[in-house]
């Protein structure tokens, strides 16, 4: 069993709701990345998304396609968002790392590369979010030699029999995404989620996270109320952009916005 597979077991045996945070590797400048890695998790993040840059992340809205641009323009690359994994790991040896992206930057790495380089680094899980499970079989056997957790997306409209599949794919959770559509993107429904939930953790032997939507403490804490945790994203990058000139403050107001998640959330 791996640290993402873990760590979400301790969670469950002791009844709380993860926290998963998302930010992008480089935004607003490398340097940022590692302090706010740590701050994330003292503010009660129990699981760290670490956006991998890319040119084309065809299922972030604005929000998040401009912290790519923002990375990017610092050539922040896989191999570097690898380096930033290693680093922050010297110093937290608990806290899962789950590389999130798009499977482009992976094949030009090479899948066997890509995993020994990964697991080195102290990288726990992938969400490689243009890599549906039956196309992953090439690159499943080399995570699954190195001790990584793919793990892979739910939708709204996921019929029973494929999302059984995927729960039976996915390693430590698997991800269900709130809205047909882009990160940020529109308001969340709860009844929807509710409903979804209802469905979906029958089929499902593993937590299900709920993510693109949640935006606040009170949709945080709707959202655990009925799944196994809520993973925020647009929201914590919006935050950082708004702060992207002085690090500090960005730490800060990250930090006591992700706080307020967390108390809502417990």
């Amino acid at each position: 069993m791996g640290m993402l597979s873990e760590k979400l077991k301790s969670l469950v045996a002791n009844n709380k709701k993860a926290l998963v945070a998302y930010i992008v590797a480089g935004d607003p400048e490398p340097g940022a990345t590692i302090p706010l890695m740590h701050r994330l998790v003292a503010s009660g993040v129990d699981v760290i998304e670490l956006g991998v840059p890319f040119s084309d992340p065809e299922a972030e809205g604005p929000v998040i396609q401009l912290a790519h641009e923002r990375a990017l323009a610092h050539n922040v690359s896989l191999s570097n968002c690898l380096e930033m994994a290693a680093e922050f790991r010297q110093s937290d040896k608990e806290t899962p790392i789950v590389l999130m992206g798009y499977l482009n930057p992976v094949e030009a790495m090479g899948y066997e590369n890509f995993a020994v380089r990964a697991a080195k680094a102290g990288v726990n899980g992938t969400i490689i979010v243009n890599l549906p499970p039956e196309e992953a079989v090439g690159m499943s056997a080399f995570l699954e030699a190195n001790d990584i957790e793919p793990v892979y997306l739910l939708a709204p409209t996921t019929t029973d029999e494929r999302a059984q599949m995927i729960c039976r794919a996915s390693k430590g959770f698997v991800y269900y995404v709130s809205l047909k559509g882009t990160t940020g993107a529109g308001n969340l429904d709860i009844g929807d989620v509710t409903e979804k939930m209802d469905r979906f953790k029958k089929l499902s032997h593993l937590p299900i996270m709920v993510g693109f939507g949640v935006s606040d403490g009170p949709g945080a804490r709707a959202v655990a109320q009925v799944s196994d945790g809520a993973v925020v994203g647009s929201a914590i990058v919006k935050l950082m952009a708004e702060h992207k000139d002085d690090l500090k403050k960005l730490n800060d107001e990250v930090g006591q916005f992700v706080s307020e998640i967390r108390s809502a959330i417990d």
